[in-house]
């Protein structure tokens, strides 16, 4: 009998869930709202049955699905399957697995969120030609995920793998973790719009003005687009962004030395007007060389979906 897991993606406003094959094939996906203001077991209940609805819609007969995994923002005990804390959620030692195990009579496993994004580009996405690769995903904050000789790396305590909050200007901008010049600050899309206003703010006749609209209309493209346009300020604004996304991927690179950088988040859309000026800067300062153990640059290519399918694999090696 062929073998179909569950994948749920656990987020501060949304739960996304599939069901997935062992060849990384979505059957059916589906979202709900999360409502993070209730208390866990009514949201564990309706991730359970989102779980019911959906192997219910992919035809699945009794004993086909054989598990489920889940995603989920915050620090994680996946030994114990217990979100620790979740800043996103507000929660604190929450025992989840045990609680959506409960309403399904299913092994239930779970990961960080960027952990589950990792594996799922490793499995069915950008990464599935490498046996190593870090993935790394430009948004809010700067998250990922390490994947070593196939497996998931998740450091002690499944605590590891916070690539964010490594320091690349020290006594630079202030982290949301207390630290100063972290990875995070300079290289996510947050970090981009604030160099974007700042560079603005000194510079009233640059196009992004146009482009933006105005500093709140800035968002991760005002700066690539200006740029475009023949802006100087706007073309400061992006080398300087991938001066310090190189810095922090040739670190990681140097200390893993991963077959491939698999990276995520909205700025990738720029494709290569973002890779191949990042490769330039990092190729040339890669221990060693870059012709013993190369290391390939490349985008995601699960989009959304990353996270289910990652949370699926999970439940397929831990079964």
């Amino acid at each position: 009998m062929k073998k179909y897991f569950a994948g749920l993606d656990l987020g501060g406003t949304f739960v996304k869930g599939g069901i997935v094959d062992e060849q990384g094939r979505i059957l059916v996906k589906d979202k709900i709202p999360t409502g993070k203001e209730r208390p866990f077991t009514e949201i564990a209940a309706d991730m359970a049955q989102l779980v019911k609805d959906l192997a219910s819609r992919a035809g699945l007969q009794e004993g086909q699905l054989a598990g489920v995994g889940i995603g989920s923002p915050g620090l994680i005990d996946a030994e114990h399957g217990v979100i620790v804390y979740s800043n996103n959620i507000r929660w604190d030692n929450v025992p989840l697995c045990s609680a959506v195990e409960e309403r399904l009579g299913l092994s239930v496993c779970i990961t960080n969120d960027a952990n589950a994004a990792a594996l799922g580009e490793h499995f069915c996405g950008a990464g599935k030609q490498f046996g190593s690769m870090v993935f790394i995903t430009l948004g809010t904050g700067v998250g990922g995920g390490i994947i070593l000789d196939g497996k998931l790396f998740e450091g002690n305590r499944s605590a590891g793998a916070e690539i964010g909050h490594m320091v690349i200007e020290r006594g630079g901008w202030e982290c949301t973790c207390g630290r100063r010049g972290c990875f995070e600050t300079y290289a996510s899309a947050t970090g981009l719009i604030r160099r974007t206003r700042e560079a603005m703010q000194k510079h009233a006749d640059s196009a992004m003005w146009r482009i933006a609209g105005g500093l709140d209309a800035v968002d991760g493209k005002t700066a690539f687009d200006g740029m475009r346009a023949g802006d100087a300020a706007a073309k400061q604004v992006v080398d300087e962004y991938i001066d310090y996304l190189a810095e922090g991927i040739i670190n990681l690179v140097n200390i893993f030395r991963p077959e491939a950088i698999v990276l995520g988040g909205g700025v990738c859309a720029e494709g290569e007007t973002l890779l191949a000026p990042l490769r330039e800067k990092i190729v040339p300062h890669l221990y060693g060389g870059a012709e013993y153990a190369p290391v390939a640059i490349v985008t995601a290519g699960l989009g959304n979906d990353a996270g289910l399918c990652g949370a699926a694999r999970l439940a397929m090696t831990r079964k």
